[in-house]
């Protein structure tokens, strides 16, 4: 004869299949805030990769951009515009000016850590001429967005260039002065002049870091600054 249960025991049954059925639901429910939260997780920018301190130009504060945005900012068209244009054919004729008054230290200057000093100016700002006569003759071909298509004479390159705009060159005066002074005359004219040259350099390669867009040119004005920087350093103490 089969068992019957008491009125008790029935609703006892009744109980537990309610809590069986609660802690089902609960759980359906946790796994389904889990996979949406798996789902926001994967759209936010920690989920693409690691984030990327991105530096601002010179005046602004640096930004920080996820993975995915630094890679979609490398692949941005760089070409040149027209401050790239404007910076690469004034700091020709720029570097051309310090190697003129380099050229004159041999046989003018006193100091030896002046002629060690001339020697290092015209070994780095020789071969950046060369580099920014290619660029200007690759870039000068093809176009860029604001640019001229061509490059333009230079002094000691086959024409002449206007020197507004182009800070710390030396004034014809200057130059007569510097190549009629000797020994120590010398050192010092020479010193204080370079250091207004530099100056005028630094902040024509900075200009172009702000304005402008080619990836050559920024690096280019990036040594600029770097290297004239420091040897602006050098020479205050070197007066």
């Amino acid at each position: 004869m089969p068992h019957r249960r008491t009125p008790a025991a029935r609703a006892s049954v009744v109980r537990a299949g309610a809590a069986t059925a609660l802690l089902t639901a609960a759980a359906l429910a946790l796994g389904a805030c889990d996979s949406a939260s798996g789902k926001d997780d994967a759209k936010s920018p920690s989920s693409s990769g690691p984030s990327v301190i991105a530096p601002g130009k010179p005046g602004e504060s640096a930004a920080t951009l996820s993975a995915d945005e630094a890679a979609k900012k490398r692949t941005d068209d760089d070409s040149p515009n027209s401050a790239d244009f404007a910076y690469v054919e004034k700091m020709i004729p720029h570097h051309a000016q310090a190697l003129e008054m380099t050229r004159l230290v041999p046989k003018r200057a006193k100091s030896p850590k002046v002629k060690r000093l001339a020697d290092r100016i015209t070994a780095a700002q020789k071969p950046e001429i060369g580099a920014m006569e290619r660029w200007l003759k690759t870039y000068g071909k093809k176009g860029g967005k604001g640019g001229k298509g061509a490059a333009t004479g230079q002094p000691g390159h086959g024409g002449h260039h206007d020197h507004a705009g182009m800070p710390g060159m030396a004034t014809a005066a200057q130059l007569k002065q510097l190549r009629a002074a000797k020994g120590k005359a010398f050192d010092e004219l020479f010193l204080k002049l370079m250091i207004t040259h530099h100056s005028g350099a630094v902040t024509m390669a900075t200009d172009a870091l702000s304005e402008g867009n080619n990836l050559l040119v920024e690096e280019m004005a990036n040594d600029v600054v770097a290297q004239q920087t420091a040897e602006i350093n050098r020479m205050r103490g070197m007066s």
